[in-house]
């Protein structure tokens, strides 16, 4: 099947089965890497990638239900060589440990805080409850998020958040 769609503003033409997930069309068509496999099932958010504006579980997408959409992932988040906010964030307060988890935790926090610039704690942690981290950083997510909420409210101008 011709699927067209557009991923991190480029568009793209595939010839390819119509129920293959999203998440190897990504990985093994498109050479995206930064999205990583985890459960396979759409559980733990490894996978997290905003489709159309939202964030879905690319493993269990098929990639025929982004045809004509809008796909962004991990590596088009920011812009161009500038990293979003978050990013920036999760550097500055040493989030990852094996980091397996933290494309899909970036991007379900910036789908946040594209919908609510200014979440309170409780709306963090309930934003984040769907991505799971083997390594349980929890708190260094959060404080991270809520950094650049701190970071925003102040003024500062952070990368597309």
């Amino acid at each position: 099947m011709a699927v067209s769609l557009t991923v991190n503003g480029d568009e793209r033409s595939l010839n390819i089965e119509g129920d293959t997930p999203l998440l190897w069309v990504l990985r093994d068509e498109l050479g995206l890497k930064g999205t990583k496999f985890g459960c396979g099932a759409g559980l733990c958010g490894a996978c997290t990638v905003h489709l159309n504006g939202q964030p879905v579980r690319s493993c269990s997408t098929p990639v025929e239900m982004a045809a004509g959409g809008d796909v962004v992932t991990i590596e088009g988040l920011g812009e161009g060589s500038r990293l979003h906010a978050l990013q920036d964030a999760w550097i500055e307060h040493g989030v990852p440990q094996c980091g397996y988890c933290q494309s899909g935790q970036i991007m379900s926090a910036a789908h946040l805080l594209a919908s609510n610039p200014a979440p309170s704690r409780e709306e963090i942690v309930a934003a984040m409850t769907g991505n799971l981290c083997r390594c349980g950083t929890y708190s260094r997510i959060i404080a991270a998020v809520e950094s650049v909420v701190a970071d925003t409210s102040d003024g500062a101008q952070g990368g597309g958040a």
